[in-house]
């Protein structure tokens, strides 16, 4: 979208991590939360990776992201097992040491019964040299964040709690603004208008969505921008080519 100043607009990416969710073993919630969530802060979710549970892939793909976004967010693969590697892999792609953190410690021993806080237990300790740890209200077990890149857990509920404990410390944008205008045709009868629309309005994202129900073919078409008065302006142009090609 042309025309926004650069402070206006923060952009993130959301990394994967984890062999069972492209095996399909696993069904992936958290992406969808993710994007809401920072469309209500204001961060634009430009990105999404997912990769298995391999040092490399995690690797390249934390180091691709984190120079192309303001902020990385990544869930999966800092649990007890051998497979959990995504915190050995961020500190192998920052260069820095894995250690067991005293910080973690303190955090996660007292939960446990004396005596029952394993080595497995101990490896969701081991954080990355320098990183600033993340709350996790549920389990214990925090994440943690280096530079720019956030590293959570995959279970939907302690992801979640990461995030609630995360935002307040999150540079935000200018939020972005949506209408929706609901069309009674095919998404082909309103095409070349929209697109004429859309050049009139470059500061402003359309987008036309299909829908049938028996039989009968439905547009919604959805006008985002971050520009209150810029948004309302493509809102009755949208509203107006609707209204002539319905007669």
């Amino acid at each position: 979208m042309t025309g926004q100043r650069a402070d206006d607009v923060v952009t993130a990416a959301f990394l994967v991590i984890g062999d069972e969710i492209l095996s399909g073993r696993t069904k992936d919630k958290n992406i969808g939360f993710l994007a809401d969530y920072l469309t209500a802060l204001g961060i634009d979710l430009k990105e999404v990776r997912i990769v298995p549970d391999e040092k490399p892939e995690i690797i390249g793909a934390v180091n691709a992201l984190r120079a192309r976004y303001d902020y990385v967010f990544t869930s999966g693969g800092i649990g007890p097992t051998h497979d959990d590697i995504t915190a050995e892999s961020i500190a192998d792609a920052f260069g820095v040491a894995l250690n067991l953190d005293p910080r973690a410690v303190a955090i996660m021993e007292p939960h446990y019964p004396p005596g029952q806080f394993t080595p497995a237990r101990q490896r969701m300790a081991r954080i990355p040299q320098g990183a600033d740890l993340i709350e996790n209200k549920v389990s214990k077990a925090p994440g943690f964040r280096i530079e720019n890149v956030h590293v959570m857990a995959g279970v939907p509920s302690i992801m979640q709690a990461m995030m609630d404990a995360l935002a307040p410390s999150l540079k935000t944008g200018k939020k972005m603004l949506s209408e929706t205008v609901a069309a009674d045709m095919p998404e082909s009868r309103i095409a070349e208008r929209l697109a004429a629309i859309q050049d009139a309005h470059p500061q402003t994202l359309i987008g036309s969505y299909p829908r049938a129900t028996d039989g009968k073919f439905t547009t919604q078409i959805v006008i985002r921008s971050r520009d209150e008065a810029i948004l309302m302006a493509a809102v009755r142009d949208v509203a107006e080519a609707v209204a002539d090609l319905s007669g």
